[in-house]
């Protein structure tokens, strides 16, 4: 088991290394320019998601398709994981996380596109779609379609399932002292109450919940900025200026560069809003829209609420929690935001905590889907109802076994959904801009497809 962790804890650091970095934000770049820069469109694309697209085809709303993306991409990577990047990278690392979010909405947008665009309807009346359709029907590369179906459904087992499973259990033990095995139990009875009504009930389930957990979390974020409200502005000004020139942030902060900033930042940042990893758009190719255009507005804001709203927000509270408290201790970034939260009297604590366990329960229901999903294209045998107990079980594993080398795993393999969703973004950029001047840039943005 050492040896097998060992495998995977390089290939994961080598598969999450420069390389990756750069070519997911260069996607991200590359897509900002070709496509005129849709972030521009940001308004609209989130008037379109509060609105029902009435007789389009497609199995649940925009904004139910969006929540569900939602659900899986708030996680804990938004609280630890922005956390972790101000610890390792210094306060400029904010910065970096905050641009990978708003570069990454056009990729978001190109996503959403393309899987609209290449949707099918299943034998079961279903709608279905996401980078493997768009590979073997755009590009006739079925073989990396079977590869990223692959890599979505060992990944739902992974980073969706059991490690949420396992984060839950934990919380719930060292806050409430619940029996991790008790936890489990009932997180699987939860599970299994929505799961089995497939997207539709999923997608009910989270958009109650995703705008409910956002909405109370960014409160507590909002709350803590008006308590440490001379400090945030001096905090914003050092997330500025470290981005460029880690020795403004002095103290235990010099040991950073700008090469660990820009590196902590941009990865959190990539891996909290997903852009490029490819899994949003398996939901996305679900929603009730006319034309892909209206659908890729709307999953653009998934990015600009996870990653530009949410992560920011804890960005600024961490730093201006530092420069408020200086007995605060930087080095742990798991313990900083509690930390931050735990200053807000009474309440802070069960809030964040609060947070913690609805970001993972969600993140557990929108992987369900995204692994449902891929299972679905590799054996279209109506097998649906056998994944979904096999989920169920390795939620109950997940919340009583450790975790290091699922971690890795999980890692790798979300690493390894990216390379295939890239190849098919950049080799289909054509077919993206073209469908991007026919609806957007031409103003008919209402007529169908």
């Amino acid at each position: 088991m050492d040896a097998i962790n060992n495998l995977f804890t390089q290939l994961s650091s080598f598969l999450w290394g420069w390389p990756m970095i750069i070519l997911l934000l260069g996607t991200h770049v590359f897509l900002t320019l070709r496509l005129r820069v849709p972030q521009r469109k940001l308004l609209t694309g989130i008037r379109l998601s509060v609105q029902k697209d009435k007789g389009a085809t497609g199995d649940v709303s925009q904004f139910g398709a969006l929540a569900t993306a939602l659900a899986a991409t708030i996680g804990t990577g938004n609280i630890v994981g922005v956390a972790t990047a101000v610890a390792l990278g210094g306060p400029g690392a904010v910065l970096w996380c905050w641009l990978t979010g708003i570069f990454g909405m056009a990729t978001k947008y190109a996503e959403g596109l393309l899987a609209v665009k290449y949707r099918v309807r299943g034998d079961d009346g279903r709608t279905y779609g996401g980078p493997m359709y768009a590979l073997e029907l755009g590009l006739g590369m079925k073989w990396m379609a079977l590869l990223f179906a692959c890599f979505t459904a060992l990944a739902s087992f992974g980073i969706g399932c059991t490690v949420q499973a396992n984060s839950i259990a934990l919380l719930a033990n060292e806050t409430f002292g619940v029996p991790t095995w008790i936890v489990g139990l009932l997180v699987c009875g939860l599970t299994a109450l929505v799961i089995m009504g497939g997207v539709k009930s999923i997608a009910r389930v989270c958009t109650i919940l995703v705008p409910f957990m956002a909405a109370l979390y960014v409160l507590g974020c909002v709350v803590i900025l008006c308590m440490n409200g001379s400090y945030v502005w001096p905090a914003l000004q050092l997330i500025v200026k470290s981005a460029f020139n880690p020795s403004a942030a002095g103290g235990g902060f010099v040991g950073a560069t700008v090469m660990m900033a820009a590196r902590y930042g941009i990865a959190r940042g990539l891996f909290s809003n997903e852009s490029g990893m490819g899994s949003a758009p398996i939901v996305a190719a679900a929603a009730q829209t006319r034309n892909p255009v209206r659908q890729a507005l709307v999953s653009s804001t998934g990015t600009f609420w996870d990653t530009v709203i949410i992560c920011a927000l804890t960005g600024l509270v961490l730093v201006s929690s530092i420069l408020a408290y200086p007995d605060i201790t930087y080095a742990d970034g798991a313990a900083l935001t509690k930390v931050a939260f735990s200053k807000i009297p009474y309440v802070g604590a069960p809030l964040l905590t609060f947070g913690i366990l609805t970001f993972a329960f969600s993140t557990i229901l929108g992987w369900c889907y995204y692994g449902e999903s891929a299972v679905n294209y590799i054996e279209r045998q109506h097998i649906n109802r056998f994944y979904r107990i096999l989920y169920i079980v390795a939620l109950f594993f997940g919340s009583i076994i450790s975790l290091d080398v699922i971690w890795n795993i999980a890692d790798t393999m979300n690493a390894l959904m990216a390379i295939p969703n890239l190849i098919a973004l950049l080799l289909l950029n054509g077919v993206a801009a073209r469908e991007t001047k026919k609806y957007l840039w031409s103003g008919r943005l209402d007529e169908e497809m």
